[in-house]
């Protein structure tokens, strides 16, 4: 009877680590395992003997730090990093300050039309990134676009929204316009959990919408603010697929306009996975140690508001 009893015990705390072993595995297999390779492969080369030609005349060997000195001196990988610098200082203020308006817009009690608008706004990011490039490029098109037609009926000056300086505001619109909807439901999300008795008693003070969206709504969401503004950070460092889908109509995108294009090239373009996987290694600790330092500046900000 005890020993019945013990391996029922047994099973029923066993019975959690059950629920996440198949998760675990897939973890492992399509995630750690492929960081933990090019992790690998980032401290390997090629070594070519003689004229590279017959078995043996190419080996791979023990590299050392050499993949990473090389991409530290890489001056594409470097201006790559410059320019996803400069969209990223267009995309995440303009994105978050949107998501922000519009998820205060629609907790006003005066809104109409909520569950349409909320739709409206979000179903952008339903679109894929690559779909989503492919429309606004052609937008951004002269011969093609219905805009630069309206633009040149009216007499106005048309301007080359994929070269030069413009290129950077045409990436970011498509940036913006996808991403805005998913930070907007989570702003929103945390607006409606706030107790109504909070509104209440700023309207009993006599505050006007205004001052209960900056004094009141804002502070409290101040969180999802912290985790949105977290999660633009990462996709920023991550962009690939508009300047890479907008790359066949404008010559002011190259093959390294970003760092994820750099090691994209490396690795397939040049056939060089071993200097791709270190450039993808630094990108990845970049993004671990942006995000890291981030988090820990809300959280003590957050601490010292707490005790102050």
């Amino acid at each position: 009877m005890s020993g019945s009893t013990s391996r029922r015990s047994y099973g029923v705390k066993g019975a959690p680590y059950g629920f996440l072993l198949p998760a675990t595995i897939l973890f492992a297999l399509f995630f750690a395992l492929p960081i933990g390779y090019a992790v690998w492969l980032s401290f390997r080369k090629v070594r070519v003997s003689g004229l590279g030609l017959g078995s043996g005349a190419r080996k791979e060997v023990w590299a050392g730090f050499e993949n990473y000195t090389g991409a530290f001196r890489d001056s594409e990988l470097l201006h790559g990093a410059l320019r996803v610098l400069g969209y990223g200082c267009i995309v995440v203020p303009v994105m978050l300050g949107l998501a922000l308006l519009f998820a205060l817009m629609l907790d006003s009690e005066k809104v109409r039309l909520a569950p349409f608008t909320r739709l409206a706004i979000f179903l952008p990011y339903a679109i894929p990134g690559v779909v989503a490039a492919l429309l606004w490029g052609f937008l951004y098109l002269p011969d093609v676009s219905p805009f630069y037609f309206v633009l040149d009926k009216l007499g106005l000056p048309q301007p080359d929204l994929l070269d030069g300086g413009p290129l950077y505001l045409a990436l970011s619109n498509i940036a913006v316009w996808g991403g805005t909807g998913f930070n907007m439901i989570v702003i929103y999300t945390s607006l409606r959990s706030i107790p109504a008795e909070v509104h209440e008693a700023a309207k009993l003070d006599g505050a006007t919408p205004l001052q209960v969206a900056l004094r009141i709504k804002i502070p409290m969401v101040a969180p999802s603010l912290v985790l949105t503004f977290f999660f633009s950070i990462i996709a920023t460092l991550q962009v690939f697929n508009e300047p890479t889908t907008l790359k066949p109509l404008t010559n002011s995108v190259n093959t390294t306009w970003s760092p994820l294009m750099k090691v994209y090239q490396d690795a397939f373009g040049r056939n060089d996975i071993y200097s791709a996987a270190a450039e993808a290694t630094l990108i990845a600790v970049v993004t671990l140690l942006l995000s890291f330092g981030f988090l820990r500046a809300a959280n003590r900000r957050n601490k010292q508001e707490a005790t102050g």
